[in-house]
């Protein structure tokens, strides 16, 4: 039911695109981020009835929305979008983007505590058949087990390019005094904003990296905590990001959504005189992977050999068994005897990890049907979404370049260090780039330099590669983690580069890394339409290798067919008609691209097009036959 309502959304989204070309000016001088809210209960959107008892109601949460004017700017909405069209955030001039925003509300709303791995696979398959629609994603979840929803998210949506944030609140959104106003609204902003391909918590000012996050109150507004590493921002009165933290994926692959997760796991907390029959039991099949909590540094009693010998058996049998500390903050080791008991019977190491993410990684690594067990040990130790330090707390390394710089300009405070970090990191990258210094471009993420960093124009290295046309300094970039989504200020997208620069490799890769055409159909279908004009067929080529439909109309309604007949391009009407354009569309006058070029004399144009004539009207509608019949 909610994969359905999910492609109504897409379809409403593809159709509101289409009208925002016939918008004034003023209305679309601030381009657009939008953002997809999967709503699936928990306090942020219940209401209070009669006995002021917190309950879920159906279908009221979106109808609330649209009553406070911090949440809805009405007037904007409904003259873009009609009165039952999407929400739209106010704007001030400090924005850079206007957040639109639609709901999916879950038809069963679910209370947190209620929450299974089926609702996990549910959302992450709803992202997926929204991923190209949007910029970004926020979740509204319940708080008691939001920090597991996160952790299995990350490890589910694979090769994520776009931001996913998981959010909530300790009060309703619409109670009177409530940190569900703040962290809704900033999480909006944020994910409409910025390039955080990951999937992320925010709760209390702070966005925090999902696997790496545990509630920590239940009644405190600051609920959620990272012990073992930091914020990836902060929204004060600006938002900060700390780009250098942020985790990227290095593969050259699409998004995807593994969507099977092994129950067999569970969770196993040592206490003083914990019994044996306990631990065996706990360790019988069906299950097949233990989350192991341990005291302090991951000790267990040295003078348990009954204990150490079931755990034994167990990894004998193939259990994996990860070994987490309980304590809130720090890792396990090796360095006691007690540690060393462990691994030598066979229990791997969870280094810093949360309860949450190890037992979420270890439901997502068993679940790998094509790794050996040997091979889901290895990746229980591997730090695959930013979920662990092996070994050591994180560390950045010193900018000892942007230093150097600072120190002759006389600038000492943090906050002139990071603005000068970017603005010299996005121009010695471009540089680099421009150069094809592959060597410069990793000697500079050596010294700190987010790679998807961008400049004032908002453009990235990539997307300058994109332009030079240079194959292997954009293959170098994508290993090393850049996002192909990030929009400059003219809303283009590397892949628009490498469309408008018809980098046809470059294309491809960039699809193989999950880029996709963006923003409203009916520009492309200008710009494709532009290009049949001039008879430019290798700039067709570049749209058809992006997946753009070679029958997209303009504003008129006439396609690229129409324009290539209007203008006798034969190559483009050859090219066109090769690779399966419509050429019975008709026009906003109800003419195929055959009378157009007939209206106009266009002798070569009527030759390629003659076996498409308009004969009569069939129920009203235009009929179109193939003359040879």
């Amino acid at each position: 039911m909610e994969a359905e309502h999910v492609r109504n959304i897409n379809n409403s989204v593809n159709m509101e695109s289409a009208k925002r070309s016939q918008l004034t000016t003023s209305l679309t001088n601030k381009p657009e981020g939008h953002v997809l809210v999967l709503y699936t209960g928990g306090t942020i959107g219940m209401m209070r009835n009669e006995q002021g008892v917190l309950v879920p109601i159906a279908n009221a949460f979106v109808k609330n929305l649209r009553k406070y004017p911090q949440l809805y700017d009405r007037e904007y909405a409904e003259k873009k979008f009609g009165a039952m069209g999407p929400l739209v955030l106010p704007v001030t001039a400090t924005d850079n983007r206007r957040v639109v925003y639609n709901v999916l509300e879950y038809s069963n709303l679910c209370d947190s505590s209620n929450m299974t791995m089926d609702e996990w696979i549910r959302i992450a398959n709803d992202i997926k058949e929204s991923y190209e629609h949007f910029d970004g994603f926020v979740i509204l979840h319940g708080t008691d087990t939001l920090s597991y929803t996160a952790s299995a998210l990350s490890f589910m949506l694979e090769s994520l390019g776009k931001i996913v944030i998981v959010t909530g609140s300790q009060m309703p959104i619409f109670d009177t005094r409530s940190d569900g106003l703040d962290n809704f609204l900033a999480s909006l902003v944020i994910a409409a904003n910025y390039n955080i391909p990951e999937v992320c918590v925010f709760f209390n000012t702070n966005l925090l990296r999902g696997n790496r996050t545990t509630k920590a109150s239940a009644s405190s507004f600051e609920a959620f905590h990272s012990p073992n590493f930091p914020s990836l921002a902060t929204a004060n009165i600006k938002i900060e990001v700390d780009y250098r933290s942020i985790f990227r994926s290095c593969a050259l692959e699409k998004f995807y959504v593994h969507a099977w997760l092994n129950q067999n796991v569970g969770l196993l907390r040592l206490f003083p005189s914990i019994t044996t029959n306990l631990v065996k039991v706990f360790l019988q099949p069906p299950i097949e992977g233990v989350v192991l909590q341990t005291y302090g540094s991951g000790n267990v009693p040295t003078n348990r050999d009954d204990i150490i010998e079931e755990l034994r058996a167990a990894t004998k049998r193939g259990v994996i068994i990860v070994n987490i500390t309980q304590c809130a903050t720090g890792c396990v080791s090796d360095t006691y005897e007690a540690g060393k008991l462990l691994k030598e019977s066979g229990v791997i190491s969870g280094f810093d990890m949360t309860p949450e993410a190890a037992l979420t990684k270890l439901a997502y690594v068993l679940s790998k049907r094509e790794w050996d067990t040997e091979t889901k040990r290895q990746m229980m130790e591997t730090n695959l979404r930013g979920e662990l330090t092996a070994g050591r707390p994180p560390t950045m390394q010193d900018w000892d370049l942007v230093e150097a710089v600072a120190r002759s300009l006389r600038l000492s405070s943090a906050a002139e260090l990071q603005e000068l970090g970017s603005i010299l990191f996005p121009a010695m990258l471009n540089v680099a780039v421009i150069r094809r210094d592959i060597v410069k471009l990793e000697s500079l993420k050596g010294y700190g330099a987010d790679i998807s960093q961008a400049n004032a124009d908002g453009r990235t290295a990539l997307h300058i590669a994109c332009c030079e046309g240079d194959i292997k300094v954009v293959r170098r970039l994508l290993k090393m983690g850049a996002n192909v989504h990030i929009k400059d200020r003219f809303n283009r997208t590397p892949l628009t580069d490498a469309i408008e620069y018809d980098r046809h490799e470059i294309i491809k890769v960039m699809l193989q890394c999950g880029a996709h055409l963006h923003g409203n159909a009916l520009l492309i279908g200008e710009r494709m339409c532009a290009a049949a004009t001039a008879g430019n067929t290798k700039r067709l080529q570049s749209f058809l290798l992006a997946g753009a439909d070679l029958s997209q109309k303009d504003v008129s309604e006439r396609t690229p067919l129409h324009f290539a007949a209007l203008h006798n391009r034969t190559e483009a009407i050859e090219f066109l008609l090769d690779h399966a354009a419509d050429p019975n569309c008709v026009d906003m006058l109800g003419q195929t691209a055959a009378e157009l070029a007939e209206a106009v004399q266009a002798t070569d144009a009527m030759r390629l097009l003659g076996s498409f004539r308009q004969k009569g009207t069939v129920n009203g509608e235009v009929a179109h036959v193939d003359a040879k019949s």
